[in-house]
């Protein structure tokens, strides 16, 4: 039995006497709505006719009488009076072949009004018994300000599962005015779980006479029990995809990512506070003017793989930047451990042992497998440096990873292999993704050698992935990658597993996104909404993971041409990747006002006018850039631009889609063809950008193939831009043919 608040055991009595307004049947379920002395309930009744309440409406001490009740077909609007104020609780039923219902809540304060608590808007139900004698499992619930998402099933009695969804962007005004937060609000513990308002302190209550919305929760239920890890993520990620299509979505805007691109590519160049001399050479520090800390390998490998990419896009020659770091990669090999290090081995004496990780010869363990991700994908490329230095370092790699069983902890000893720190949390264990980290890496000098042994280290590392589930997410790049390298071992193998284990990444992948738009405090200067979060319990998204998961999701949707892979990852990714596009500028302190920037910084400076990233976007009234502004942050343009813009150099003009695409063909008759990925049900912009220097063709869109092929009708435009617009729906085949 567990143990309930008063609140709770109140509400179970007066539900049991509430009455009964009206009910509507939902896709094999009965909804039905009660009203009690201060309370409105919809109590949603499975086929088995076990039964979970949900509440829309609540007065604390107070009694609430129905004045109104207006029902159609599809909604319910119910108004009801209280002492404290006026609700409005509109139901929308509209989507209820997905056996989905929706309550948003409206209301008017009778006075300035203080929240000092406020129940939770859950409460599973016991035919003849008492609330604390249910049992049920929360899958994953809101973290920080994280969507405001609760997957749980219901064990005793057995009902099924329930994925609840509170649209947090309708608290905006809530916040502002009350200077509270919209993260932490869903949750709890069973069986008091749901969605909670923000405590409000004495000088800032809840406004008198002003309506605001308290609620807009969006409910699917199901009859499933999901059985293990694998059916958890995946019904995670398709009930998810079909609450993303109700979702208030911000309008994207086009970004000029190449113009941003060459002013972070100049002050990477010439800004002093990027660089630091060490060993005869220049380095990239990993936070602007951090002169106190040596170099880091992961730090130049973090920006030198980006600018690659762009280098070959572009098809300039190698850029200085390339090659200033290319020089130094070298001098961060150990000869006597055979293998890369994490800090430049002839300026250890900087380590100042205020962290863990800040001592020579200890090793964070994600810190070995990303470097020589990176040198792995440069060698792919063809980069013979790179190719030598990877190989040179991969027998210390495999060691260490037999060693610990293909299970990694946080530090060790570099050379006597000594755990220091065995895990993230007490009873969490080690760094859960590391082994898909090392499996990517495996996947790659497999790709490199066709040496079979680096392939079966892959799957090894592969199989200490199962039974993890949303665990499994320990950072989110490294997460990202995870997912790619198991679709991989699919495609080379056949086993389900591994297709199953690149589900499980997707699903942690997207728990830890912000699918809200915040809009209040200093969270009004940019746009939240598809934000990604680096770690599981990180209060702010950060720059560079942002960047690494746009690459490695792009990778993924590449690697899955061809395959059946679910329709919600399809759909999800690519609303990812176009939100990022349109999202992470703001990471460029020039796009911010300077009172949002913090004064006191954790490591280096900040330099409002540079266009080089700040680590930490924050939340609400927390000032952003209070981490540091990163260097190896640097490589967000140089990521969007290759993947995001084609030059059709005939026509003397760029495609740039905000969806991830492929299989560009330029043909002899003016035509060049395009596809975009997604989902039909979604939209995306394709844009028309005049090469530098060179005037816009006459251009004629059309979206379908042959005769099929419909002509489309840009967007309006405004007399600044220079390019042309056309919104195009998901999943699509585009035509371009120009004069």
């Amino acid at each position: 039995m567990e143990p309930i608040s008063a609140f709770t055991a109140t509400a179970q009595r007066d539900l049991e006497n509430g009455t009964l307004i009206t009910q509507k049947n939902v896709a094999g379920f009965t909804l039905q709505i009660f009203s009690t002395q201060n309370s409105l309930w919809v109590v949603a009744q499975w086929p088995n006719d076990e039964r979970i309440a949900f509440r829309p409406a609540f007065a604390p001490n107070d009694s609430l009488t129905i004045t109104n009740l207006i029902e159609e077909n599809d909604s319910a609007i119910i108004t009801l009076e209280g002492i404290t104020g006026n609700y409005k609780v509109t139901l929308d039923f509209s989507a209820q072949a997905k056996s989905i219902f929706r309550y948003t809540t409206a209301f008017t304060p009778a006075f300035e009004m203080l929240i000092p608590y406020w129940p939770r808007d859950i409460m599973p139900l016991f035919k003849n018994g008492k609330v604390q004698n249910t049992a049920g499992t929360i899958h994953t619930n809101q973290v920080g300000p994280r969507s405001g998402q609760l997957f749980f099933s219901q064990i005793n009695p057995e009902a099924g599962s329930v994925f609840y969804f509170q649209n947090l962007t309708a608290l905006n005004d809530y916040c502002e005015a009350t200077e509270t937060s919209a993260g932490d609000l869903v949750g709890g513990s069973w069986p008091e779980i749901g969605f909670k308002l923000p405590v409000t302190e004495k000088n800032k209550p809840l406004p008198a006479g002003k309506e605001f919305i308290l609620s807009d929760a969006i409910v699917q239920l199901s009859t499933e029990m999901p059985k293990d890890d694998f059916e958890i993520t995946q019904q995670f990620i398709n009930h998810l995809a079909d609450v993303y299509l109700l979702l208030p979505k911000p309008e994207t805007v086009y970004q000029d990512w190449q113009t941003i691109l060459h002013k972070g590519l100049d002050g990477l160049l010439n800004h002093k506070g990027c660089w630091a001399f060490e060993d005869g050479r220049s380095y990239l520090n990993a936070y602007v003017s951090d002169y106190k800390s040596p170099p880091e390998v992961m730090v130049q490998l973090a920006v030198l793989l980006p600018l690659t990419d762009y280098d070959r896009w572009s098809g300039e020659d190698h850029h200085p930047v390339v090659e200033n770091i290319k020089e130094g990669i070298m001098n961060f090999y150990d000869e006597k451990l055979q293998t890369i290090v994490r800090w430049l081995p002839n300026s250890l004496k900087k380590l100042d042992r205020s962290e863990e990780q800040k001592t020579p010869g200890v090793m964070d363990s994600w810190y070995l497998y990303h470097p020589l991700m990176n040198l792995s994908r440069l060698a792919l490329n063809g980069d013979k440096d790179a190719e030598d230095l990877l190989m040179r370092s991969i027998d210390y790699a495999i060691k260490v990873a037999r060693h610990f069983d293909y299970e990694w902890p946080v530090f060790y000893k570099m050379e006597t292999l000594e755990v220091l720190k065995a895990e993230t949390k007490e009873g969490e264990g080690g760094e859960k993704d590391v082994p898909g980290l090392y499996a990517h890496l495996m996947v790659q000098v497999w790709q490199l050698t066709s040496e079979s042994r680096y392939l079966n280290e892959a799957k090894r590392a592969a199989k200490k992935l199962q039974g993890l589930g949303f665990k499994l997410f320990y950072q989110a790049n490294n997460t990202a990658f995870t997912a790619g390298a198991m679709l991989r071992l699919y495609k080379e193998t056949n086993d389900e597993l591994y297709l199953n284990l690149s589900y499980v990444c997707i699903a942690g992948i997207l728990n830890n996104v912000q699918l809200w738009d915040a809009n209040y405090g200093y969270t009004k200067n940019f746009t939240t909404f598809f934000g990604m979060y680096p770690l599981s319990d990180a209060p702010y998204t950060a720059a560079y993971e942002e960047q690494e998961v746009f690459a490695a999701m792009h990778n993924y949707l590449t690697e899955a041409e061809g395959l059946d892979i679910l329709p919600s990852v399809r759909l999800l990714l690519a609303e990812f990747i176009k939100y990022i596009i349109h999202r992470v500028v703001y990471y460029f302190p020039p796009m911010l006002p300077k009172e949002m920037i913090s004064d006191e910084v954790k490591t280096g400076e900040i330099d409002p006018n540079l266009w080089v990233a700040l680590e930490d976007l924050q939340d609400g009234w927390q000032k952003s850039g209070q981490v540091g502004q990163e260097v190896y942050g640097a490589g967000i343009a140089f990521g969007i631009v290759p993947r995001q813009y084609f030059k059709i150099k005939e026509g003397g003009f760029m495609l740039f889609t905000d969806y991830p695409s492929a299989n560009v063909r330029i043909k002899r008759d003016n035509t060049v063809t395009i596809n975009i990925k997604g989902d039909t049900q979604l939209s995306c912009k394709v844009l028309i950008v005049p090469i530098e220097g060179q005037k816009l063709p006459k251009v004629i869109v059309s979206i379908g193939t042959g005769k099929k092929a419909m002509a489309l009708v840009p967007a309006k435009k405004t007399g600044k831009e220079n390019y042309i617009t056309y919104n195009v729906s998901g999943d699509s085949h585009i035509r371009v043919v120009w004069e």
